[in-house]
């Protein structure tokens, strides 16, 4: 992805590693469409230290992108 170590601790630090991690395999899956997945991270972890980004809107977005979320007999 070409994310440099800097920022991937930056994100570490401002929204935790699982977290971090996430958002890492999120820019991934949508790597064609981001110009640069460093500066989106940094981004990313600048509005999570304002309260400003949450992950959960991510990853359904991700989900419904990847064809929706699989539904399960109760």
């Amino acid at each position: 992805l070409g994310v440099s170590p800097s920022a991937y601790e930056e994100a570490c630090s401002g929204m935790g590693p699982e977290n971090a991690a996430t958002v890492i395999a999120c820019i991934l899956e949508r790597g064609g469409h981001i110009n640069s997945p460093g500066g989106y991270l940094r981004h990313l972890t600048r509005r999570t230290e304002k309260g400003e980004f949450a992950i959960g809107p991510m990853l359904m977005a991700l989900a419904r992108a990847n064809g929706g979320v699989p539904r399960y007999a109760s």
